[in-house]
């Protein structure tokens, strides 16, 4: 099995991604000699890893009867000084809301996401440092950063 996405040049700085029948727009500041009709590429790597990471922990809390109340993923990365301008680490902000029943699941259903089953995580550590912290209710109840 493969992935497979197509782009096209829609002119200027554009670039339209079909993702398994999703348009994903990229393009570049108007400065740039773009229009800003879409985002700039890199940042859809910290997507990825966002969506991979939130879609297992929310898969595994479900499968134990938890459902949260509000949960966000912030991720960002450090970009590399000179050329090429690449990221050199990642951090990931879980920020939960729920039951204080359901602290010690979510930390586990986490550290399974992103020791274990997260494909684009385990890939990013391959070639820079991924740390995270955990916000619960907003406490922070673990991060890894340190």
């Amino acid at each position: 099995m493969k992935h497979e996405i197509e782009t096209q040049w829609m002119g200027k700085m554009q670039f339209n991604a079909l993702v398994n029948e999703h348009t994903i727009i990229m393009d570049t500041p108007e400065r740039i000699g773009g229009e800003d009709l879409g985002t700039i590429p890199k940042p859809l790597v910290l997507t990825a890893l966002s969506g991979c990471t939130g879609m297992d922990v929310v898969a595994l809390l479900r499968k134990q009867g938890i459902e949260l109340n509000n949960f966000n993923i912030k991720v960002s990365g450090e970009i590399s000084k000179q050329q090429p301008i690449e990221y050199v680490a990642i951090h990931v902000v879980y920020d939960i809301t729920g039951d204080i029943n359901y602290q010690q699941p979510t930390f586990d259903v986490i550290m399974t996401s992103q020791e274990k089953i997260c494909g684009v995580s385990s890939m990013l550590k391959k070639i820079m440092p991924v740390t995270w912290s955990i916000l619960y209710n907003g406490t922070e109840i673990f991060n890894n950063q340190h």
